[in-house]
């Protein structure tokens, strides 16, 4: 009796394994304190602060603390749906070959969405942090996104391959 079963590829490992890091990488970052997650992600707003508000020097203490307020809440919310983009481009690639619209595309996204649950009930544990229901949308927004980029790659992909099989001939 053999099995219909096909065993992964290389290139399906090799995003597992990114996927796998991914998702550690999430849980230790989640699993930071909020003042540590605050230094974490300073660096970043400091960065778009110098770029987005160039009258920050010059204006008031408190113009300061709204503008700060503004970037911080924006750089954390790219970093969410960021990191969840990267996982569901990488977790779309884990499974393989398939359809936009398809059973295991589904599968993709409720993974990116049961993840992102998890991360976020993980954080109410957490010294300063909070489980939030906006990040969970966010985090699954970039997970959708990230498996819509897989598509376009692997489209891009096999328009490559199939041009280079006419020129070839094969």
């Amino acid at each position: 009796m053999t099995s219909n079963k096909k065993k992964p590829g290389r290139l399906q490992t090799v995003f597992l394994i990114l996927t796998i890091g991914l998702m550690v990488t999430i849980f230790l970052l989640s699993a930071q304190d909020a003042d540590t997650s605050s230094d974490t992600s300073s660096t970043l707003t400091r960065i778009f602060v110098k770029i987005f508000f160039r009258d920050y020097d010059s204006s008031s203490p408190e113009r300061q603390a709204e503008l700060w307020g503004k970037a911080s809440f924006i750089v954390r919310k790219l970093a969410h749906f960021s990191i969840y983009s990267a996982l569901g481009f990488c977790a779309s690639f884990t499974a393989g070959k398939r359809r936009l619209f398809s059973l295991k595309s589904l599968c993709v996204v409720l993974f990116g969405f049961i993840y992102a649950f998890s991360d976020e009930f993980h954080q109410q544990f957490v010294k300063g942090r909070s489980c939030e229901f906006r990040d969970m949308m966010i985090d699954t927004g970039g997970v959708v996104t990230g498996m819509a980029a897989s598509f376009i790659v692997m489209l891009i992909a096999v328009y490559i391959s199939g041009k280079r099989d006419t020129e070839t001939g094969h």
